[in-house]
């Protein structure tokens, strides 16, 4: 029972903090597909969840913690930022996030242009939901093949 707990939060964790983690995790500790799908999107919308409902207090921390006090305004992640938005909105953001943002990345990105709490939430959590689906299946039944895993 607490092994399978341990297991859970371990894919949960890891897909905290980057998307594909998750499904990796699952697959090396030998969770079934429905499993994995779930605890990926679970550990994705705890970060959107915690980073949105604290809003800006938490993303300056965060910011000031990894980058320090001096921070450039325009740098090229800045820029990156600004243009994805500019280009697709909180669609594009929540799209992008589990292939190239972080789940972190990418509500901190929709955080800073203001954009509304509920609306994070529902494009994130569909988002999640979408990629769980893709990337999970992806490893467990294409993995192989394409030379992601090793055979056995």
């Amino acid at each position: 029972m607490i092994a399978q707990l341990l297991k859970y939060l371990s894919v949960v964790t890891g897909s905290m903090f980057k998307f594909v983690f998750g499904p990796i995790t699952g697959l090396g500790m030998e969770l079934h597909i429905i499993e994995t799908i779930t605890f990926t999107i679970v550990g994705m919308m705890m970060s959107v969840l915690i980073l949105t409902l604290a809003g800006p207090v938490v993303r300056n921390k965060i910011i000031h913690r990894l980058i320090g006090k001096k921070r450039k305004i325009f740098s090229s992640r800045n820029r990156k930022a600004v243009k994805i938005w500019r280009s697709y909105g909180m669609f594009g953001v929540a799209f992008l996030t589990p292939l190239l943002l972080t789940p972190i990345g990418g509500t901190l990105v929709a955080v800073s242009f203001g954009e509304r709490k509920i609306r994070i939430i529902s494009y994130m959590f569909i988002s999640a939901v979408v990629w769980s689906i893709i990337i999970t299946s992806f490893f467990y039944f294409l993995g192989e093949e394409f030379g992601v895993l090793p055979t056995a």
